[in-house]
């Protein structure tokens, strides 16, 4: 009965000129019951109107719902709605949480704790730097990053995600089966088979402005705390740090440049009180170390931080300076060459330090 009810909500969903309002009309006269034989005048009566109600009725019919059935499943996707038990507790208490989400992946993210990493589709490479670094501490220390997907901030933190254990959900303002924007394909690709793609718009619906905010809405109501990376002052991050807000969600923003446009929005935010200043990935896991005790992905290891010898520590504290090169590091530890390359080995395998081209290594 549940499979069915759920159905039924979605094909509400999913019918034009049917909106929110509409359906919580229907689910206030507990009106998915009988909803597949209900007639025109019937929904009528339930308070829609005479094109709403012929819309409903056809909709509903069997025809029409298995050939929505085939194009949930064209689409790799699912449907989890607000009925369901597997639906994530805080999105549900937002003001006109989403009906049905469609999504691909890992839905058990979900029920994880979320912190949303989000930014300009502008990026500098010091914004994307940082939105990576802070959200690969972030998914290490067990927390899931959720965010847009969008050029710049976003897909920087949906990669930085990925390196950790805590895993990565990206909500789109497209349908969940449509790569926007393009250039992020490959990154799509990456989140659907390791993370989570949810969106509440229906297949096939043409892309439009008025998706993003709602998609905006979603990221705030999922996460418990939003990191604004890099923002101008009319940045699309910060109406997403505004539903936050209003959710009663925590702000938290990354100080930039005074002299950066790109960085006007954070600034202004940190100056006047609205955020917290984030100067390390601790200023954020702080706040939600109590929620991540004893919650495990299933089919992932519980987090623990790797423990460090004293040589791992010296190089680490070395790096925390700069990028240095492995001649460089030879030279400031006073460890031989042979047992420096052991350390820097042992170190990208605990995911502590990266190597960039010409052997330069940088903490992470």
């Amino acid at each position: 009965m549940l499979e069915e009810w759920r159905e039924t909500l979605a094909a509400l969903h999913e019918t034009e000129g049917v909106g929110w309002e509409t359906i919580n009309t229907i689910m206030a006269k507990d009106g998915l019951k009988n909803a597949r034989t209900r007639r025109p005048a019937e929904w009528r009566e339930m308070g829609l109107s005479e094109r709403r109600a012929q819309a409903v009725t056809d909709s509903l019919q069997e025809q029409r719902m298995e050939r929505r059935r085939a194009r949930w499943t064209r689409g790799g996707m699912s449907i989890v709605t607000e009925m369901d038990p597997d639906y994530p507790d805080l999105l549900r208490h937002i003001y006109r949480p989403p009906w049905v989400l469609y999504y691909i992946g890992r839905l058990e993210l979900l029920a994880r704790t979320q912190v949303a990493v989000v930014g300009t589709r502008q990026a500098t490479a010091y914004g994307k730097r940082t939105a990576e670094d802070l959200s690969a501490a972030f998914s290490r220390a067990g927390l899931t990053v959720t965010s847009g997907l969008a050029k710049g901030i976003d897909a920087a933190a949906h990669a930085g995600a990925l390196r950790g254990q805590g895993g990565t959900v990206a909500v789109l303002g497209s349908p969940a089966d449509v790569v926007y924007p393009p250039e992020n394909r490959t990154l799509y690709r990456k989140i659907a088979e390791e993370g989570l793609i949810v969106s509440m718009t229906p297949p096939d619906v043409p892309i439009h402005p008025g998706m993003f905010p709602m998609r905006n809405r979603i990221i705030a109501g999922l996460s418990r705390g939003v990191v604004v990376v890099e923002a101008a002052a009319r940045s699309g991050a910060l109406l997403t740090a505004n539903e936050a807000i209003q959710e009663n969600r925590d702000v938290f923003a990354v100080p930039g440049p005074i002299s950066s446009p790109r960085s006007r929005g954070t600034l202004e935010w940190l100056r006047d009180g609205t955020a917290t200043q984030v100067l390390d990935a601790e200023d954020v896991i702080k706040h939600y170390r109590s929620y991540l005790g004893g919650i495990v992905i299933p089919g992932m290891p519980s987090y623990a931080e790797p423990e460090l010898t004293e040589q791992e520590a010296k190089i680490c504290r070395l790096l925390e300076d700069g990028p240095a090169s492995a001649e460089e590091l030879c030279h400031r530890s006073g460890l031989t060459f042979g047992l420096l390359h052991a350390v820097l080995i042992s170190l990208q395998i605990k995911q502590r330090i990266h190597q960039q081209p010409g052997s330069v290594y940088i903490a992470l």
